[in-house]
């Protein structure tokens, strides 16, 4: 990472005077949850724009999962002991999970209806059912969920099949395709997803200066990746993030390599399991036409 002086007063923000590529992107999870928890007024804006609330609905948020910034983390990065998600109470009523995933593990559903379930989950003893509180699961995915379905923001609800009547208004799970910016409605456009889409997706200290330059909250996002990008500790973090993933995506690749193997063994046994049998309904046809005609030979002469 280089940054250059450029002349710029003291008082500009410190990323103006960065250029280059970004030394970690916010796809990196690590570097996504440290910028939310670092940034209450990011986070709070990120919110106002994915449920589409104004800034005096919120009166207040609380990452309830926080974690010390650059530590070294205890637990290891399996994906299941150690996940950079982020736990957000909002206004004191509503548990918000916001999370950044880049590869596609081919169990995001069910997944993220687990991280959902367990969030909904949270009743004391002694409280009554209409005490849960209501539950929204947002996904930052850089892949596409459902490739016959390409979407850019979708939201799912639990509903009637029939008739699409909404079965709770409690429980929701929403994603957001990071692959597919160019499918963002004008609703989604309006409420600016698509530019925390662009800012999550830069790579680049010239994009966020683009983004901040239409968007004041996209200056104080970039500000504060300057800061964290700056700090030695949090990039051996992002540095060991990005290991384990492509640790992981290696026994993915491996796992799913062992699988096709797999299948096609199957494959062709069954195909040769199915000639086997073919040979053998030949077989017993031609000994049924051979029966017939040794039973032709002993027939009396006009005879049928």
């Amino acid at each position: 990472m280089s940054y250059l002086e450029s002349g710029i007063p003291n008082r500009a923000p410190q990323y103006m005077r960065a250029t280059g590529k970004l030394p970690y992107t916010l796809i990196n999870d690590y570097m996504f949850k440290a910028l939310l928890q670092k940034n209450q007024k990011v986070l709070k804006q990120l919110i106002c724009s994915l449920l589409h609330l104004q800034q005096e609905d919120i009166r207040s948020v609380k990452v309830t999962n926080p974690i010390l910034l650059g530590a070294v983390q205890t637990e290891d990065f399996d994906g299941k002991t150690f996940v950079l998600d982020i736990n957000v109470l909002l206004n004191d009523q509503t548990l918000i999970n916001l999370e950044m995933q880049v590869a596609d593990y081919r169990n995001w559903p069910e997944r993220s209806m687990a991280y959902l379930c367990r969030n909904f989950d949270r009743l004391q003893s002694g409280q009554y059912y209409m005490e849960i509180k209501p539950t929204i699961h947002i996904g930052f995915l850089d892949f596409t969920l459902f490739p016959e379905h390409p979407e850019f923001y979708a939201t799912y609800m639990m509903m009637n099949v029939k008739n699409h009547h909404i079965f709770t208004d409690r429980i929701a799970l929403s994603v957001v395709n990071l692959k597919h910016m160019e499918l963002a409605t004008q609703e989604d456009r309006e409420w600016k997803i698509d530019y925390w889409a662009s800012l999550f997706k830069a790579t680049t200290w010239e994009e966020l200066k683009m983004l901040a330059e239409q968007n004041p909250v996209m200056g104080d996002a970039a500000e504060t990746i300057y800061e964290l990008t700056a700090d030695e500790a949090i990039r051996e973090q992002c540095k060991a993030r990005e290991k384990q993933i492509k640790e992981m995506n290696t026994l993915v690749r491996e796992r799913e390599l062992a699988e096709r193997a797999r299948d096609a063994a199957w494959q062709e046994k069954a195909a040769a399991i199915r000639q086997l049998e073919e040979k053998d309904q030949r077989i017993a046809q031609l000994q049924q036409e051979l029966q017939r005609l040794k039973e032709r030979q002993h027939m009396p002469i006009g005879s049928d």
